[in-house]
């Protein structure tokens, strides 16, 4: 089954919620990602609250975005 996200609500943390096309909802942990190269802009708070649906993934404004397999299997279940 090929999963994709619906809806996403950035958490504290770094954390995101979101809701799978299955309606599982899951956590997906940014942290290790945010101090690396291209997603180091997401430490900025408000940049990090700005994501966004984009096609079958998430996405924020100026490109970062995650496969949606990585965002389903890193995830815990929320």
């Amino acid at each position: 089954m090929y999963l994709r996200i619906k809806a996403e609500i950035a958490q504290d943390d770094y954390k995101i919620l979101l809701t799978f096309t299955n309606d599982e909802l899951k956590i997906f942990d940014m942290k290790p990602y945010i101090n690396k190269g291209f997603f180091k802009q997401l430490q900025e708070r408000s940049y990090f609250n700005t994501v966004k649906p984009f096609m079958d993934s998430i996405q924020w404004k100026n490109g970062q975005d995650l496969c949606p397999d990585t965002l389903y299997l890193d995830s815990q279940t929320a």
